[in-house]
């Protein structure tokens, strides 16, 4: 009789048979998943059922984790199950599993119109290389990683173009229980997000003086062959904030100032999708596209005038 394996067992081989096809920081990202999550609850069991791991979500949203990342958790967790399905230590049928219905939806934080412009006016203004990234930000959707990690090789003058090719990020993981942190450059988050963004007019009077004394090896940001990391800038973009008085919203909310002000001054949403690198329109669709009462009296007007 050959016998069972355990959860934790299985979920120990699927960690070394995933490390060969992803990229390391979604390797680390997952072995989070299991050290802090998974083995604690299932590490010696031999199979779940569905009313186990329904009681488990429950547990975790009850803990204050949001549903996203419970999903995150379950995403792992379903591909060690499959993962033990195909080697024959448990049979695994999908399961079903029910998240409590949530009633508030998050307010996505952007900058109104009025800030938005004396941030862009300061940033024209006080023009230097810690400052560039926060410009760029608001005028190409550029996520902060993507910022940090862009070399002066990345921008072409003459095309009038930036290619975005790489990211960079702080991660932690987990290797024989040792927990640590790391900063890893990479490719950007999705094959999507690998893109060529237009420069505009003023990017470009705000660009060509400093790129003329830099190395193509150069990060944008430092004006040398290291980087800054994220959480560093982030701390220069806050002191900035607070310094103009403007209130505070984190860095990815100038990503999503840019897609707003992008999808209220009518562009295409196709384009705006390429733009900021998603990998499917419908995700812009739904973070950006709200239309207010204006635009839904706007709509109607024009039926009815169509059916005149």
């Amino acid at each position: 009789m050959i016998e069972k394996k355990t959860v934790g067992e299985i979920a120990r081989l699927w960690k070394e048979d995933k490390r060969k096809y992803v990229k390391y920081s979604t390797f680390a990202a997952y072995a989070l998943i299991l050290e802090d999550h998974i083995l604690p609850e299932f590490e010696k069991k031999t199979g779940l059922e569905e009313r186990d791991v329904q009681e488990f979500v429950l547990k975790k949203i009850k803990s204050g984790l949001s549903s996203k990342s419970v999903k995150d958790i379950l995403v792992v967790l379903r591909m060690i199950m499959s993962f033990g399905d195909r080697s024959g230590a448990w049979e695994y049928e999908r399961w079903r599993i029910k998240f409590p219905t949530e009633r508030t939806m998050s307010r996505m934080e952007i900058l109104d119109i009025e800030d938005h412009r004396r941030l862009l006016r300061h940033l024209q203004e006080q023009p230097s290389l810690q400052n560039l990234g926060i410009y760029m930000s608001l005028t190409t959707g550029m996520r902060i990683g993507e910022i940090c990690a862009l070399k002066w090789a990345d921008i072409d003058l003459d095309a009038g173009t930036i290619s975005v090719r790489r990211t960079i990020e702080r991660i932690y993981t987990v290797e024989n229980g040792v927990r640590h942190t790391e900063l890893v450059i990479g490719p950007p988050k999705t094959p999507h997000s690998i893109r060529e963004i237009p420069i505009t007019g003023e990017l470009e009077t705000l660009l060509l003086p400093l790129k003329q004394s830099a190395s193509g090896k150069d990060y944008v940001l430092t004006g040398n062959e290291r980087p800054t990391e994220p959480r560093t800038y982030r701390n220069h973009y806050d002191r900035l904030l607070k310094r103009l008085g403007i209130p505070h919203i984190k860095f990815h909310g100038l990503r999503h100032s840019f897609a707003t002000r992008c999808i209220e001054s009518e562009c295409d949403y196709k384009t705006v999708s390429a733009i900021l690198g998603h990998s499917d329109i419908r995700t812009t669709l739904n973070l950006y596209v709200h239309p207010n009462m204006e635009q839904k009296k706007r709509c109607i007007d024009k039926m009815v005038s169509f059916v005149r």
